[in-house]
């Protein structure tokens, strides 16, 4: 009985995709495909929980508004209730009742001047049957509030007062409490709302003796208060509470018409008269529960909460409502949503290049096991896999494949023994003629470097008498000039005349240079203490134009003193090639560091280090020992290779040196190092 392995699930779709199937295709697929469908339910799953979670923050938000909204309109009440218990129990007012002459003018008095200092609509002193004591005929005993106060206890209620009832309050209060009411469509039906939403408190009024003398009665219509309703929705929603732009609102109605409200029309008006929707009514005024939900208020959709008001019989009269806009947080939740679907998306693009890279690392073994075998196939009997460092299966089974072919070459070396001593001769010739070529390579590598050499030679000796001749040329018209022209003519350009000559001369004592090299034994320089300060502001002043256009910036670092001997000209040839190489270096620009330092060795003084360093992009570590290599040009496209041999070259001479090093914040750093006093002249 024998069995076989079959793959399940996964793996069987792997296994039974058209086409060559390589194990790196597997691999990525297994880490690929679960995730193509774990992000999508992922981001389903994201979506629907931060709906839910967000619809939760914003109703427990509108909730919370909500009861802040209650506490207040309470507190509003309370407040009218304290002033007329305050006004009731006043001396103020028990002495007015006590006075005989003058009662009616200064009790009409005191109860104006209260009424307008606490903002009451109304306020009356009614008699033991509940009319007004002024004659005018007003009769609130039907009142709880002042039913309760006529049983000694004062009282607060929201209750709605008829048009009637209102005109005997104030001749202004009917015409406050008129709403015209608007159809859900935002025309007009042509009803008026002329009831009022009234806000009325009741005490009693005692003697001295705590008898009862009467009532006062006093209370605010609610009806097109604005500044009530502006008031409550500052107190709910103050400044910049609500985030990304979001308004809240606030509205008082009368049974589901809007009497008092902040929320406006499309033409900036406010929304009174408008009605509440059927959900909404049936919910709140029917049902008597509370609604917290979104909503379309007039011409929006807010998150809306609203409450039942209820007057002193117990019977639901209107709704208190607070809300916020809905659409700039809904905007909000989606820019949220889509930047986390964003960053799972970067994210699963990170994940598939780790695949990709693990897939490889994995796969990579497994080719080279599969190419050992080809080579092995096409008689490359000396391949093998090499050092795997996986750790795992495939590393052991790439060393359990090389031991068997390493069996295998030696039993087949075991049958071929009979010609070692040939082979050995075979190699010992190799060998010798292999170290043959190499030696002729290498000579044949200074041969073609002599003949470089010797050609420059004959190059410069052919340059220098071209060159000689324009040089004489400028130097004796410069004296024919200057002869010409007179002292007084030259005297303005006297700087540049000899500006002039100093650089003819250079020009001369270059090309001598020039044909030292090519025949060094010819020549001899001139040997001078230089300052190497003076020398810097020299070579600066001749490559000024070079750092202008290149727009590079010099700073310097000149503290050594020390004098050095050697040829000046030749020195300033050295520094000069340096400034020119170090703004090559910075075709953008970028900043030139200049330093003079002292050299010195075992406390004892040396000599000085002058150094030259650019911002440019440094020097690649492979080619910092071929800097001072003739004919090494660096990539310089108009380079010849010449100028740091040259200047190492000079240098040398002297006993000193030319290194190159990278900077650790950019760039790279040339320092000629001199000695005082020179080894071996030139």
């Amino acid at each position: 009985m024998s069995s076989s392995f079959r793959p399940t699930g996964l793996g069987w779709v792997l296994a039974h995709l058209p086409g060559r199937r390589s194990i790196r295709m597997r691999l990525l697929a297994l880490a690929i495909v679960p995730m193509g469908i774990a992000f999508p339910l992922l981001m389903g799953v994201l979506t629907s929980w931060g709906d839910t979670y967000f619809d939760r923050i914003l109703i427990s938000r509108v909730r919370s508004d909500l009861a802040v909204a209650h506490g207040y309109f309470e507190r509003v009440t309370e407040a009218s209730r304290w002033s007329i218990e305050s006004l009731a129990a006043s001396e103020r007012l028990s002495q007015v009742l006590r006075s005989r002459e003058g009662r009616e003018q200064a009790l009409h008095l005191i109860l104006t001047e209260t009424r307008e200092e606490h903002g009451l609509d109304f306020l009356l002193l009614l008699d033991l049957q509940g009319r007004d004591l002024a004659g005018s005929g007003v009769d609130l005993s039907r009142w709880r509030v002042v039913q309760e106060a006529l049983r000694g206890h004062g009282g607060t209620a929201m209750d709605v007062f008829s048009p009637a009832l209102l005109a005997s309050l104030g001749p202004q209060l009917p015409e406050q409490a008129q709403v015209a009411v608007i159809s859900a469509s935002g025309g007009p039906t042509g009803k008026q709302e002329g009831r009022g939403l009234v806000v009325h408190s009741a005490a009693p009024v005692r003697d001295a003796q705590g008898r009862l003398m009467g009532v006062l009665a006093g209370g605010t219509l609610l009806n097109n208060n604005l500044d009530f309703i502006d008031r409550l929705n500052e107190v709910v929603y103050p400044g910049d509470s609500l985030p990304l732009g979001s308004h809240g609102t606030a509205t008082l109605f009368l049974d589901d018409v809007r009497v008092a409200t902040n929320v406006r029309l499309l033409e900036g008006s406010r929304a009174l008269g408008t009605q509440v929707s059927d959900s909404v009514r049936d919910t709140v005024l029917r049902q008597g529960r509370i609604w917290l939900d979104r909503a379309y208020v007039v011409q929006d959709w807010y998150v809306s909460a609203y409450r039942p008001l209820v007057d002193s019989q117990g019977q639901r009269i209107g709704m208190l409502y607070v809300g916020f806009l809905e659409a700039p947080l809904v905007e909000a939740k989606h820019g949220v949503i889509l930047g986390v679907g964003l960053l799972f998306g970067v994210a699963a693009a990170a994940a598939t290049l780790v695949a990709i890279f693990w897939a490889r690392q994995l796969s990579h073994p497994i080719e080279r096991i599969q190419a050992t075998l080809n080579a092995q196939q096409a008689g490359d009997g000396a391949a093998r896999v090499g050092p795997v460092d996986t750790g795992d299966e495939v590393g052991d089974l790439a060393a359990h494949l090389d031991r068997l072919l390493d069996q295998l070459h030696a039993q087949a070396s075991a049958l071929q023994r009979w010609g070692e001593s040939l082979d050995e001769k075979v190699a010992s010739r190799t060998a010798d003629l292999s170290r043959a070529l190499a030696d002729l390579r290498s000579a044949q590598h200074q041969l073609v470097m002599q003949e470089k050499l010797a050609a420059v030679g004959q190059l410069t000796a052919g340059v220098a008498h071209e060159v000689n001749n324009p040089v004489a040329v400028i130097q004796g018209n410069l004296e024919v000039l200057q002869e010409v022209l007179g002292p007084a003519a030259c005297k303005p350009v006297e700087g540049e005349i000899r500006l002039i000559r100093e650089q003819v001369q250079r020009i001369r004592v270059i090309i001598a240079k020039l044909l030292q090299f090519a025949r060094p034994t010819d020549y001899v320089g001139y040997l001078e203490p230089i300052d190497c300060r003076s020398l810097v502001q020299d070579c600066l002043l001749l490559v000024g134009h070079l750092l202008r256009r290149g727009n590079v910036s010099v700073s310097q670092n000149l503290q050594s003193g020390r004098l050095v001997t050697c040829s000046k000209t030749e020195l300033q040839q050295v520094l000069i090639n340096l400034l020119v190489n170090a703004i090559q270096a910075m075709p953008e620009g970028g900043s030139l560091v200049l330093a003079v330092e002292d050299w010195d060795e075992a406390d004892m003084p040396f000599g000085v280090r002058l150094s030259v360093a650019d911002s440019g992009p440094g020097i690649p570590a492979d080619r910092v020992d071929k800097l001072f290599q003739p004919f090494f040009t660096a990539d310089k496209p108009n380079g010849t290779g010449l100028g740091l041999w040259v200047s190492q070259s000079l240098v040398e001479r002297y006993g000193g040196r030319i290194t190159a090093e990278n900077r650790p914040e950019g760039g790279c750093r040339f320092s000629v190092w001199l000695r005082q006093e020179p080894l071996a002249g030139p």
